[in-house]
């Protein structure tokens, strides 16, 4: 591999793609985000040349050409294969019916004319946690949840990100939890937009907090201030804010959450006994106290555990935004270290 090779990291999102690159020294290019309007529902053909057409301006903010660029990496919201073949039933991101069994990745490789190697977005951010932690180490083990409007996230062994045999490896949102021992949660019924009750992304993502856990705990204390909202959605726009100045009803929330990961982590400690767990997402992009407490609250959850388990750390994920195109261009790297 010439010295100059680079990798690019494309992140396709809903409403927008962000990019990056990444050199030999495994220093990126793009320090903050690099963003271009995401065209995904106006179908594939517009869509490509979209990513394209960004990833030329990228370049340009980079300083770098193209021709320098040997593989790019691109990640996108699932359902998707191993591959980057999209679900035939389609996605919240790719309603355009031209998407459905539609292969992202093969397309896009003729497109750019360059290979193009495919990541679901949460593996993508748990590659990109992993390596802040460890680098190009390849003895390390990491599990990362990110709480967004689902739960995503991924394992990496030994500096691979686990996929399984189509593609579907790593989705931790739908691990059944134990969680009627959270207390204080007596009666509640999560259920996930997959149809299981009970599952990770039941209790702990934004979704569950309109959909089960605010709605809850509001029907306990009727004279809370978020009820005279009478869209649940709205009133749960307001609680992380709330929880972070302090609201006990709001907190509790966020307590549930926290513990639900708690029951999550204790399963993946028990399976992979790794080195790190690291948290993810919007409820934890945060002030700093906020978040010591919710990462207690995770430890709070836990069942006891094994002296030689009881210290396996629990890390904030750095610079969320940026996650999936950073791991999008790290997964392109070890392609290309790898073919060579």
């Amino acid at each position: 591999m010439h010295p100059n090779s680079l990798t690019a990291g494309i992140d396709l999102g809903g409403t927008a793609i962000n990019y990056t690159f990444l050199d030999q020294e495994s220093r990126f290019l793009i320090e903050e985000l690099f963003e271009h309007p995401a065209l995904s529902r106006e179908g594939p053909d517009i869509c490509l040349q979209q990513i394209a057409d960004g990833l030329e301006l990228a370049a340009a903010k980079a300083g770098i050409s193209l021709d320098d660029v040997i593989v790019a990496g691109l990640d996108t919201p699932g359902p998707a294969s191993a591959g980057g073949v999209l679900s035939a039933k389609g996605s919240t991101n790719f309603v355009h019916p031209d998407w459905a069994g539609f292969d992202i990745r093969a397309n896009l490789e003729i497109k750019l004319g360059k290979p193009v190697t495919y990541i679901n977005d949460g593996n993508a951010g748990a590659l990109w946690g992993h390596f802040v932690l460890f680098g190009n180490a390849t003895d390390k083990t990491s599990v990362s949840a990110i709480i967004g409007t689902g739960l995503g996230g991924g394992v990496v062994v030994e500096n691979v990100v686990v996929k399984g045999r189509l593609g579907f490896g790593g989705e931790l949102g739908h691990v059944l939890i134990p969680y009627q021992s959270i207390p204080g949660i007596e009666g509640i019924h999560p259920v996930c937009n997959c149809g299981r009750t009970g599952d990770l992304e039941s209790l702990c993502s934004l979704t569950a907090i309109s959909k089960t856990i605010l709605p809850y705990f509001l029907s306990k204390h009727p004279e809370h201030e978020l009820n005279a909202i009478s869209d649940i959605r709205q009133a749960a726009k307001k609680v992380r804010g709330m929880a972070e100045a302090g609201d006990h009803l709001c907190r509790e929330v966020f307590r549930v959450q926290a513990q639900a990961l708690g029951l999550f982590f204790d399963q993946m400690i028990n399976t992979f006994d790794p080195d790190v767990l690291i948290v993810g997402g919007g409820a934890i992009e945060t002030g700093q106290e906020f978040r010591d407490w919710f990462v207690s609250q995770i430890r709070a959850g836990m069942p006891g555990q094994r002296a030689e388990q009881a210290g396996i750390p629990i890390a904030i994920m750095p610079n969320g935004d940026t996650a999936g195109s950073r791991g999008a261009a790290i997964q392109a790297m070890h392609y290309a270290r790898a073919a060579r």
